[in-house]
């Protein structure tokens, strides 16, 4: 079997480090309202201030996924957006500034990393966030504070997918679309973890890759179809959807009767559960919860090099528009993440 025990917790913690009171305000990306990429622009806002159990965390690093350039081109999660100007961003890695009380495990100088609860609150393109204790971990001492800010999001939605809903196991045939994204990358290394038989679909530069994080068969997207070489597959997970060649319709094809279908993307299918249904197949979609527990566990992953994140490009804070258009090319291998200040 594939599994490996993991770690210990202790050997995860990186080293506190000093910090200083915050100022009364700080650089942020915003925009005010749904529009393209030249939207973003930079601006001082006040620091937000953190109550009851949140953390004030100084921001190293912020990762950047898919749903952010939804979001801000007025798909995504704008419907709760509260009010504008407003800033994007999920993912960050940084520093604890405030802690909740005195005796709190996460006290000022730890380095953690995780998400901020965007769009109820400003998000992570900025100098500080307010975060609730709850969904965040302390950062692992071998990843930098740039290649932590690439985890959260995408590595938990990864985890919920292959082991909270897929239940990943030895044997299992798991069928996984866009492999070398940001969830494909963290998704094909886990199910390979658990034990899982992975297919992945990637572009022809990819495979090679695919096949060092885990995938048995590789399928190159462009050239073949992978219902042509492909079937009888317990789950697939599809982080396309029928936004691209119908890849939702035909996954449903190469699932076994009574197989799993877990649709990602926000919005790419709207009739899949029916499709599902009439294909004899089980479905659900899926959204990632921001739990600081299991950023623990894949924390000690991560520090024992059982899965790895990697880092396509890193932009600077002021280059965000520049990143949203990368970010919206939909090429990146693995993350991109902006680089806020120093550790």
């Amino acid at each position: 079997m594939r599994f490996r025990p993991l770690r210990s917790a202790a050997s995860a913690s990186p080293e506190k480090v000093d910090v200083a009171a915050p100022p009364s305000s700080m650089r942020a990306v915003v925009y005010d309202g749904p529009g393209p990429a030249d939207a973003l622009r930079e601006e001082r806002m006040p620091v937000p201030q953190p109550a009851m159990s949140e953390l004030l965390v100084r921001v190293v690093a912020a990762g950047m996924n898919p749903i952010d350039a939804k979001t801000r081109g007025g798909r995504g999660v704008t419907g709760a957006i509260p009010s504008y100007p407003t800033t994007l961003g999920f993912d960050f890695s940084g520093v604890v500034v405030k802690s909740p009380f005195e005796a709190h495990p996460l006290q000022p100088g730890e380095q953690v990393f995780g998400m901020v609860p965007f769009p109820r609150s400003g998000g992570s393109y900025a100098e500080y966030v307010v975060v609730p204790t709850l969904s965040v971990a302390r950062k692992p001492a071998a990843l930098s504070h740039v290649e932590a800010a690439g985890v959260p999001l995408a590595a938990l939605t990864a985890w919920g997918l292959v082991v909270e809903t897929a239940h990943a196991h030895e044997g299992q045939r798991v069928l996984i679309h866009a492999g070398s994204g940001g969830v494909g990358h963290f998704a094909v290394q886990l199910a390979a973890y658990f034990g899982a038989h992975v297919t992945a679909t990637g572009s022809e530069r990819n495979l090679p890759w695919l096949r060092e994080l885990g995938a048995s068969v590789v399928v190159d997207y462009a050239t073949t179809r992978f219902e042509d070489v492909v079937g009888e597959m317990d789950v697939v997970i599809d982080l396309i959807g029928n936004t691209h060649d119908d890849t939702g319709t035909r996954s449903l094809d190469v699932l076994r009767p009574g197989g799993l279908y877990i649709m990602v993307p926000t919005g790419a299918w709207p009739d899949y559960a029916a499709a599902a249904a009439a294909a004899g197949v089980r479905a659900t979609t899926y959204k990632v919860v921001p739990d600081g527990a299991v950023l623990a566990t894949l924390a000690r992953l991560l520090e024992s090099g059982a899965i790895q994140v990697y880092i396509d490009q890193v932009f600077d804070l002021s280059e965000a528009a520049q990143a949203h258009r990368e970010l919206e090319r939909g090429h990146s291998r693995g993350k991109l993440v902006l680089s806020i200040g120093g550790a």
